[in-house]
């Protein structure tokens, strides 16, 4: 780690005033060039810590830049993690408060709640099936509460900025039909996904590392050198097979799954 203490406390109440008011704040690669990986999840540390501390309740983990090509772009090989508190929860076809988000995006992914708990270094994806209650259809809220775009240099967002960012996490919407982790080959789940009854994007469950399971063991295994484990009862979100889908104030985002339903909120 390069950046101090302190650093990474000022780091995270930026990013938490940020999120409070609406208004972005400058890259954090840009105030800090060395940053690290290690950094940067120390400031999302942080941050997290501020919001349990105002009575938020984390309720699970989310996974990102599960496909080759998002890793490709942004030169690192792995995925990323966020944590999932109780009030980015919102209800299957209900609404969505617009403006509590800056910009957001949103993404058809596939939630895995836990039976039992998980633990690394060596868990697999057998592993994660086992110890898995069931998989639901999800939508994830994305927004960035640091600017895409550095306005001096014109850099774009590095790995460590979206990692700080709570991996650009904001809500999660869990709908369609649930089924048990063995009921399916995972892999082949698709959806379609519209926006104001358009078409937009379409994916496979495939495009997260294989199977999304896997991404589920790597979190197991990743946050296991903190000492944690992915608990009973916590929502794990696997990954994005889509592309993400800008949405703003008066559009409804819809995924149909096929045969495991729809999941769909409306941006009030």
């Amino acid at each position: 780690m390069t950046l101090s203490d302190a650093d990474i406390r000022r780091c995270a109440t930026r990013l938490h005033e940020a999120e409070r008011s609406r208004v972005q704040i400058r890259q954090l690669s840009q105030d800090f060039p060395d940053i690290t990986i290690e950094d940067a999840y120390a400031i999302q540390k942080a941050w997290i810590t501020i919001k349990v501390a105002e009575g938020r309740i984390i309720k699970g983990h989310k996974i990102g830049l599960t496909s080759k090509a998002m890793q490709s772009a942004l030169n690192i090989d792995e995925p990323d993690s966020g944590v999932l508190l109780d009030d980015m929860f919102f209800a299957d076809g209900g609404t969505v408060p617009s403006d509590r988000f800056i910009a957001t995006r949103i993404e058809a992914e596939l939630a895995f709640v836990m039976k039992q708990r998980l633990s690394g270094p060596d868990c697999t994806l057998f592993d994660v099936l086992n110890a898995t209650d069931f998989v639901v259809p999800a939508l994830e809220i994305l927004d960035t509460r640091i600017e895409r775009v550095d306005a001096e240099t014109r850099a774009t967002r590095k790995i460590f900025d979206t990692i700080a960012d709570n991996a650009a996490n904001a809500g999660i919407v869990l709908g369609g039909r649930p089924l048990r982790p063995l009921d399916a080959d995972l892999r082949w789940i698709g959806a379609l996904c519209y926006k104001n009854g358009q078409l937009e994007e379409t994916g496979l469950a495939a495009g997260v590392l294989n199977h999304p399971a896997t991404a589920v063991a790597w979190l197991a295994n990743k946050v296991a050198a903190q000492e944690l484990a992915l608990e009973p009862g916590q929502v794990v979100l696997a990954g994005s097979f889509i592309r993400p889908i800008e949405a703003r104030k008066g559009d409804t985002i819809q995924a149909d799954y096929g045969p495991y339903g729809t999941v769909s909120c409306y941006f009030a």
